[in-house]
């Protein structure tokens, strides 16, 4: 098992694609922070502030020799067209870490892909998406092990990244109580796995210093979390609404795999918020 730390023996340029979005914008804070020891890195994407243009729709781009590429940008929503750009962008990215001779891609993908499962979803479980984005990354996921052989790729399917996520982002915006969906048995709402930002970065250096990786490993923290568990650990109020008969009462990620690589300690709903907090006066 390998701590995060461990990076500082690593010397790699490390290119992230999807700068400009939530998840890039809260990697970048958390390694303006704490930069990662051994890695430089290169952001990636269509906005002014990155020091890499790349339309990846378009096609790829020249990339440094031997790089390792992290590539977090996705169409979220859309039309079905749209919604395909997902694995034509995992192709390009592939097709430009073939160029360049890159040592790794690491692609961000989701929980999405599982669909609705009642126990912890394994690596090993056969995808079930029932969302257009779940259909839309597991897609990616394909198209992106397909073109970047014999390049080691590994679909990083992460669970909600505090602060990225649509649950604390809108209790930061001043509307009142959220509304949670009621499950019976759960007096918090529907449960989920969270992972901090610093800590989804801390995870994110500490893999790319191993020497091996899966084609498929779930990133959370654990335990799991109810949503208004975090919700009160953050201060925010919140109530339950009507009942909804299509509410997912878990969306659990099984992270046995991830804690063979990875020192990942336990995380309680207060800790996440913490470090979510930590990156709120210092994002670029």
């Amino acid at each position: 098992m390998a701590e995060w730390q461990a990076a500082g023996a690593v010397d790699r340029v490390l290119v992230v694609t999807g700068s400009s979005g939530r998840l890039g914008r809260l990697l970048r804070a958390a390694w303006a922070r704490t930069p990662p020891a051994g890695l430089r890195l290169i952001w990636s994407g269509r906005g002014p502030e990155a020091a890499l243009p790349w339309d990846i729709a378009a096609g790829p781009v020249d990339l440094p020799r031997g790089c390792v590429v992290l590539h977090l940008a996705a169409v979220l929503r859309g039309t079905a067209a749209e919604m395909a750009q997902n694995a034509v962008m995992a192709t390009h990215v592939a097709q430009a870490a073939l160029d360049c001779g890159a040592a790794r891609i690491l692609m961000a993908s989701t929980i999405a892909v599982y669909g609705a499962r009642a126990t912890p979803c394994d690596e090993d479980d056969t995808p079930r998406p029932f969302s257009p984005y779940g259909r839309a990354k597991l897609a990616a996921e394909l198209a992106l092990m397909q073109a970047a052989a014999p390049i080691a790729a590994t679909a990083l399917r992460i669970g909600n990244v505090v602060g990225a996520d649509a649950l604390l982002g809108a209790a930061g915006q001043g509307q009142g109580a959220i509304v949670l969906d009621p499950v019976p048995g759960q007096a918090g709402g529907p449960v989920r796995s969270w992972i901090g930002p610093q800590r989804l970065a801390q995870v994110i250096v500490g893999l790319i210093a191993l020497p091996d990786l899966p084609q498929v490993l779930n990133i959370a923290a654990d335990p799991p979390a109810a949503m208004g568990d975090l919700l009160e650990a953050a201060g925010k109020p919140w109530q339950s609404g009507p009942e909804n008969p299509a509410v997912l009462p878990r969306a659990v990620l099984n992270i046995r795999r991830l804690c063979s690589l990875i020192d990942m300690p336990p995380t309680l709903p207060r800790d996440l918020v913490a470090d979510w907090h930590g990156l709120l006066h210092s994002r670029p």
